[in-house]
């Protein structure tokens, strides 16, 4: 069965996108920083494996997986020299089927669980496929971000601030036509479910905060770098950055 991202041209869509790259690879590299030892890596969703570098020196075996054979298969090629790596043509609802049970160190999800209908099966699984002791890595599209809590103040919606649903971010219109959620989370709610599922929150970090297409035209990308590097931190008190980058520790 075909998947949504084989009839998208994945690693294209990141040319332009230099910030938000980078911005991700600094949340991935501090939480890395914090893991001592590691043998083996799956990434959920891994797509063409645009973050695999920053990541794959850590461990001697290293899983790729996504649910699309395009995006997979540039990754194939980029990689085919590298012997420790595996690729798994599989939906996150299928690696109970690909991987043994409690078999994998750490794992990596990074803007996938927006398109994920069912977190708590999401979690579950992570949470079979992962060692006793295992991290997570993951992201999450964030409800509260400044731009949605700037819109929701100026229509003086009271309701927002206490609101934990889950939003779908589709037009009622692409809904009807069947198109992949795209979900944004309540950050409360992802840590109550991670605290459901035997999680220990290490870090959070908030990321991209600058996502600014005005600003991106303005400024050069060194230098929001330069000021992301410095705001991920204090701002993941905020829970104001539109994505929430997590590293949790399964008990």
């Amino acid at each position: 069965m075909a998947a949504a991202y084989d009839t998208f041209d994945y690693p294209s869509y990141w040319i332009g996108r230099e910030y938000e790259h980078r911005s991700e690879v600094i949340a991935l590299k501090a939480f890395l920083s914090k893991i001592k030892r590691i043998k083996t890596i799956l990434e959920i969703g891994a797509g063409f494996g645009r973050l695999a570098p920053i990541y794959s020196y850590r461990a001697k075996r290293v899983i790729l997986s996504d649910p699309s054979s395009k995006t997979l298969k540039v990754a194939r090629n980029a990689f085919k020299d590298k012997k420790n790596f595996r690729f798994i043509h599989s939906s996150l609802e299928n690696i109970p089927n690909k991987l043994r049970a409690s078999s994998v160190d750490l794992i990596i999800m990074i803007r996938v669980l927006h398109h994920i209908k069912d977190v708590n099966q999401a979690f579950d699984i992570i949470c079979r496929t992962l060692k006793p002791g295992g991290y997570l890595i993951f992201e999450f599209a964030n409800k509260k971000n400044l731009k949605a809590t700037m819109r929701n103040i100026l229509k003086w919606n009271i309701s927002f601030f206490g609101d934990k649903s889950t939003t779908d971010m589709r037009s009622l219109k692409s809904i009807r036509r069947g198109t992949i959620p795209f979900l944004n989370y309540h950050p409360e709610k992802i840590k109550s479910i991670l605290d459901n599922f035997g999680f220990e929150v290490i870090e959070e970090r908030s990321v991209s905060n600058i996502r600014s297409t005005f600003l991106k035209r303005i400024f050069s990308t060194d230098l929001l770098i330069f000021l992301e590097r410095h705001m991920q931190t204090p701002f993941s008190f905020l829970d104001i950055g539109p994505s929430i980058f997590i590293l949790a520790k399964k008990r």
